[in-house]
């Protein structure tokens, strides 16, 4: 049997599964971790079923199959991928205009299309996503994470209120005593005893649906195959994948910097494609990475390993079908303070210190207000990251722009009186569109020479811009040497020379 591929050092993340198994501690971390992670899981999931108009047997089957499966397939360990708010959102029309069996069919769509977009590389653009808007996404993610709580706390028995208030104690002190049992399945056991013992009625998970009494079974979705159906599911398909991709990514990139280590975002863009096959043959509404219950896992519970991921789903099944009358009795109370603590956990609060803000560029503030802006507004992650990235693109290539100086000489007692002109900087459509206006064309001798080894050729644009000097400077009958060149831009510009600039 042939050894299996090495895995690059940078991409070894410890502890691994077999020294989790190994170790009793780890171990214990990782099943408790999975087991808090499920039962935040219940409620999400039911709503989410409902944002996306299908029965909640459907969410919670989508969020067992997704966490599973990923387990196996994803390139994140210990980040928890189910049924999620944002894929809810942009599916929803499906199954309301178009029936469960299409709703399905876009699922599978959906997850093709990772498949394919992460073949084509599209995981390696995670590069060029700024640390402004990174920080806006996050920001953002924490202020949606409370606000899906607030409807929790509104028109509510007054008994929910001290109960959410112990739950935060609990969750801010136990830590500091210990981390053997993860603080929010604490508060959880807790709340509920409270709950049962009292007699105190609350809204509880059971309030939220029904949970489901028999495993999910294969669905395969009764469509024809035709243009027709590929041109009505097709358009919902891409931008589930698109906002599952870059909501998992993102959260991907997350964890990373929460635990200091790299992954392999490639494997986790097509995990997440196999991850919504596999759930939309068990008849799931799809999903992708929870930022949410990500960060009860790795923030909250200090999980590291794929065994926290894979025993959430396999816990929740559990919870639904076998012990779905005691989950129902947990109150809602204990599980909005432990969103709530995710939420407050997650903002990133430095970025918003008066000194933070006074240091930082005030274009760079502008991106992360926008992003957060424009997310919390919409309620969609991948129309606030877009615009957040759009606004830093425009920011940057003004700035940019303005580095790009033109300075000039006259030599008038040399043998042949020249005019010098020395460029400087990067020169791109942005700063090379008023190239043309700096130079004196009429004022200048016979002979130009233009400096260019101060300089670098990023596009056709200037190098329209230099064939449209040099034909100036020949309408006046003077002559023009561009030299100092470097040996890219040199290959650059004689490729495209003379074939982009309009006659």
């Amino acid at each position: 049997m042939p050894a299996a591929p090495a895995v690059p050092s940078r991409y070894r993340i410890e502890p691994t599964v077999l020294q989790a198994l190994r170790s009793p501690r780890l171990l214990t971390r990782e099943v408790l971790a999975g087991l808090v992670v499920a039962i935040a899981l219940i409620p999400e999931a039911i709503a989410f079923s409902i944002i996306a108009g299908v029965d909640p047997r459907v969410g919670l089957f989508s969020s067992f199959v997704m966490a599973v499966v990923i387990a196996f397939v994803g390139g994140r360990p210990a980040m928890i991928t189910a049924a999620t708010g944002a894929v809810a959102l942009v599916i929803a029309p499906v199954a309301r205009e178009y029936g469960m069996d299409y709703f399905i069919a876009t699922v599978l769509l959906a997850g093709v299309i990772q498949i394919l977009l992460a073949l084509l590389g599209v995981a390696k653009l995670m590069r060029f996503i700024p640390r402004s808007v990174m920080v806006g996404f996050v920001n953002a993610l924490a202020i949606l994470i409370f606000v899906s709580q607030v409807p929790q706390l509104i028109d509510v028995p007054w008994a929910v209120y001290p109960l959410v208030a112990v739950g935060l104690v609990i969750l801010f002190l136990l830590p500091k005593l210990t981390r053997v049992v993860p603080a929010p399945l604490v508060a959880i056991v807790l709340l509920t005893g409270a709950v049962v013992v009292f007699a105190i009625s609350v809204p509880t998970v059971g309030d939220q649906g029904e949970l489901p009494r028999s495993l999910p079974e294969l669905f395969i979705p009764h469509v024809p195959l035709t243009f027709e159906t590929l041109r009505i599911i097709a358009p919902y398909a891409l931008a589930v994948a698109v906002v599952g991709l870059l909501e998992s990514l993102m959260t991907a990139k997350l964890v990373d910097e929460i635990t200091d280590t790299h992954s392999r975002k490639t494997r986790e863009a097509w995990g997440q494609g196999v991850a919504n096959i596999a759930s939309g043959m068990f008849g799931g509404m799809g999903g992708c990475a929870m930022i949410g219950q990500t960060m009860i896992n790795v923030k909250a519970s200090g999980a590291r390993t794929r065994i926290s991921t894979f025993l959430a789903g396999v816990f929740l099944l559990i919870l639904v079908v076998v012990l779905g009358d005691i989950v129902a009795i947990i109150p809602m109370a204990a599980l909005v303070a432990v969103m709530i603590l995710v939420s407050i956990s997650t903002f990133d609060w430095h970025s918003i210190r008066i000194s933070t803000l006074r240091r930082m560029p005030k274009s760079e503030t502008a991106v992360m207000v926008v992003t957060v802006a424009i997310t919390v507004w919409t309620h969609n992650l991948a129309i606030g990251v877009g615009a957040g990235v759009l606004l830093a693109m425009v920011l940057f290539a003004r700035r940019v722009a303005h580095f790009a100086t033109v300075t000039r000489t006259v030599d008038a007692d040399a043998p042949v009186p020249t005019a010098h002109y020395r460029v400087d900087g990067e020169l791109f459509f942005a700063s090379s569109n008023d190239l043309t206006t700096q130079f004196e064309y009429t004022a200048d001798p016979a002979h130009v020479v233009i400096d260019m080894s101060g300089s670098h050729i990023w596009d056709a644009s200037t190098v329209a811009a230099l064939d449209a000097i040099v034909t100036k400077y020949g309408q006046h009958g003077k002559t023009v040497v561009l030299e100092g060149m470097n040996e890219a831009t040199t290959a650059f510009h004689r490729r495209l020379s003379g074939g982009v600039a309009a006659e």
